[in-house]
C-alpha cells in the first residue's frame, strides 16, 4: 500500500485540462457574482431620481447587499469547511441569483432592500469557497495567477454591468437589469456535474474512491492501485474555528489583513456605488459616467490577471503593496476634473489597483491558512471586508451630502487605500520574519 499526497502530484503535474475546468467555471460563477455587485452602481442615479431618495438614503439602500454579503461570508465560509465546497458554492449561486431576479420585482426601497440582502448572502458565500477550490486545484508555482484569472470572472461582471447598463437604462428603465439574473441558472447542471468538490474535503472525510476518480483526472498517467491511499499534507487536524487563524503565530498577519480587507473593499464599494453619480454631477454626461464604472472593471480585470502573474514571480505582499500605492495617486488624481481620456486612465488604473487587488488579498490569504481552515480564514478575511464595504457606499453618501469641492472628496477616497498599503507592509515584513525563523530551527 501506498500514501500518496495530491498536494505533491498537483505542484509537480502540469496545469491540465481538468484543472483548467476548475478556472473556467469558477470565472463563469464569479462572473455572475459581480455583475450582481456592479449592477447596483448602475441603476443607483435612476433609483435616486425615481423614488426621490437623498444620498444617504441612496448609500444605505446599497449598504443592505453588503450586509448580506458579511454574513453570507461568514456563514458560509465556515459551512463549507464542514459540508464541502461544491455544495457551499452551489447554495450560494441558486440564493444569489434568484434574489437578484426577484429584485426587479421591486416596488419600494424596502422591498428592494430585502431582495437586496438576500442576494449578497449568496454573493458573500460563493467568493471565499471559489477562491479555497481553485487553490486548492492550482499548483504552488501558478497558484497566484490561476487565483487571479480566475477572479478576473468577477470584474467582467462588472464590466457586463456597465455595458448593459449604457444600453438598457435609458431605453428600458432599472428593472430588466435585475431580471437578466434568471439567466445563469442554465448554468447550475453544470456546477453540480462538473465542477470537483475540494480533494482534501474528500480525503479528510474518509471518501477514498471519490478522491481517487479526481485524481485520475489530475493525473491520468499515473495508476492507483485498489489499495493505494490519498493523503493530503496540509490536513493537521485543526478544527475549523476563528480561533485557529490566530495560532502558530499569525496573529499579527491575520489582523493586518483584516485591517487590508477593511479598506480595501471599503473603497471597492464606493467607487464601484458613487462613481458615476458622482462624475455626472462633476458635469460628465450619463453615458461617460457608466463608462467609467465599464473602465474602473476592465482595469481591476487586467490588474488581477498582471497582479498574480507578479505576485509568483516577486511575493504577493510585494505586488499588494505597491499597487495600493499607485491606487492611492491615481484616486487623488481624478479629483482634478481631467478630460475623458484622462479620467478613464485613471479610472482604469485605479481598478486594476483597487479591485485587482482585493483579488490578489484573497489569493494571500489562501497561501496564508492550511487546507483545514482555509475557507474559514477567507470567510472571516471576507467577512470583516465586508463591513468595509458596508462603510464605503454609507460613508460616499454622507460625505457627497456635504457637497464638498470634488477634488477634496477623491483625496478622502484615496486615504483607505495608503492604509490599505501600510497594513500590508507590515504583513509583508512580518511573514518575512517568520519564514526566516522557519528556516533558522534546526530539522
Amino acid at each position: 500500500m501506498r500514501s500518496i499526497d495530491v498536494n505533491e502530484t498537483i505542484d509537480s503535474s502540469p496545469f491540465g485540462g481538468f484543472q483548467w475546468m476548475v478556472v473556467a467555471l469558477c470565472g463563469l460563477l464569479l462572473i455572475v457574482d459581480g455583475y450582481d455587485v456592479f449592477v447596483a452602481g448602475t441603476v443607483l442615479p435612476t433609483l435616486i431620481t425615481e423614488w426621490g431618495l437623498s444620498k444617504p438614503q441612496a448609500g444605505t439602500l446599497q449598504a443592505w447587499a453588503l450586509f448580506g454579503m458579511m454574513f453570507g461570508a461568514l456563514i458560509f465560509g465556515s459551512l463549507a469547511d464542514r459540508i464541502g465546497r461544491k455544495k457551499g458554492i452551489a447554495i450560494s449561486f441558486l440564493l444569489f441569483t434568484i434574489s437578484t431576479m426577484l429584485t426587479g420585482f421591486a416596488s419600494s426601497p424596502s422591498q428592494f432592500m430585502i431582495f437586496r440582502f438576500f442576494a449578497g448572502l449568496g454573493c458573500g458565500g460563493l467568493m471565499p469557497n471559489a477562491v479555497a477550490l481553485m487553490n486548492e486545484y492550482a499548483p504552488r508555482r501558478l497558484r497566484g495567477t490561476m487565483v487571479a484569472l480566475m477572479f478576473s470572472g468577477y470584474s467582467v461582471g462588472g464590466m457586463v454591468a456597465a455595458g448593459l447598463g449604457i444600453g438598457v437604462i435609458p431605453q428600458f428603465g432599472w428593472k430588466p437589469m435585475f431580471f437578466v439574473a434568471a439567466i445563469p441558472l442554465l448554468m447550475l447542471p453544470a456546477i453540480l456535474w462538473k465542477l470537483p468538490e475540494s480533494l482534501g474535503f474528500l480525503i479528510r472525510q474518509g471518501r477514498q474512491e471519490q478522491a481517487k476518480a479526481i485524481y485520475a483526472k489530475i493525473s491520468p498517467s499515473f495508476a492507483l492501485a485498489s489499495d493505494d491511499r490519498l493523503i493530503f499534507s496540509e490536513i493537521k487536524g485543526a478544527s475549523a474555528s476563528v480561533l485557529e487563524l490566530f495560532r502558530h503565530q499569525r496573529t499579527l498577519r491575520t489582523v493586518m489583513l483584516w485591517v487590508a480587507f477593511f479598506c480595501c473593499l471599503l473603497l471597492v464599494y464606493l467607487l464601484s456605488s458613487w462613481l458615476p453619480k458622482v462624475l455626472q454631477e462633476a458635469g460628465y454626461a450619463e453615458r461617460a459616467s457608466l463608462l467609467s464604472l465599464f473602465s474602473l472593471n476592465f482595469g481591476g480585470m487586467v490588474g488581477a490577471i498582471a497582479g498574480g502573474w507578479l505576485g509568483d514571480r516577486f511575493g504577493l505582499p510585494k505586488v499588494v503593496i505597491a499597487f495600493f500605492m499607485v491606487a492611492a495617486v491615481s484616486i487623488a488624481l481624478i479629483g482634478y476634473n481631467p478630460p475623458s481620456g484622462i479620467l478613464f486612465l485613471l479610472v482604469f488604473v485605479a481598478g486594476a489597483t483597487s479591485i485587482g487587488t482585493q483579488i490578489l488579498l484573497y489569493a494571500s490569504v489562501a497561501q496564508l491558512y492550511n487546507l483545514s481552515v482555509r475557507s474559514t480564514g477567507l470567510g472571516w478575511a471576507s467577512g470583516v471586508g465586508r463591513i468595509g464595504a458596508i462603510v464605503g457606499p454609507t460613508l460616499g453618501g454622507v460625505l457627497l451630502a456635504q457637497q464638498l469641492p470634488l477634488q477634496q472628496n477623491f483625496l478622502i477616497f484615496a486615504v483607505p487605500a495608503a492604509v490599505s498599503a501600510l497594513a500590508m507592509l507590515v504583513f509583508a515584513v512580518s511573514n518575512a520574519r517568520r519564514s526566516s525563523g522557519a528556516q533558522l530551527v534546526p530539522a
